[in-house]
């Protein structure tokens, strides 16, 4: 399963070069890390209560309610459209 992260750029760097020097992905380095932090054990999930959570976690969080209607497609086509002129 792929998720997306909007992370800072230079915590990227950082990650890519860990994992670089490991020899293993970013994938297998936030693993252990995000299990930690919402006390994953044994395919159980045991979620936190909200006040619980670090504020990195509540950042990741949705804030308020979707775009009624919003057509994803259509504004990827026309991100790259900005961007590249297609």
């Amino acid at each position: 399963m792929r998720v997306t992260l909007d992370i800072e750029p230079g915590l990227i760097d950082r990650l890519k070069k860990a994992a670089k020097k490991g020899n293993t992905s970013i994938s297998k380095i936030a693993e252990p890390i995000l299990k930690k932090e919402l006390e994953f054990e044994n395919e159980s999930f045991s979620m936190k209560s909200l006040d619980e959570l670090p504020q990195w976690v509540k950042d990741l969080t949705i804030k308020g309610e979707p775009i009624p209607d919003f057509d994803n497609k259509a504004e990827y086509h026309k991100h790259l459209e900005e961007k590249y002129g297609l």
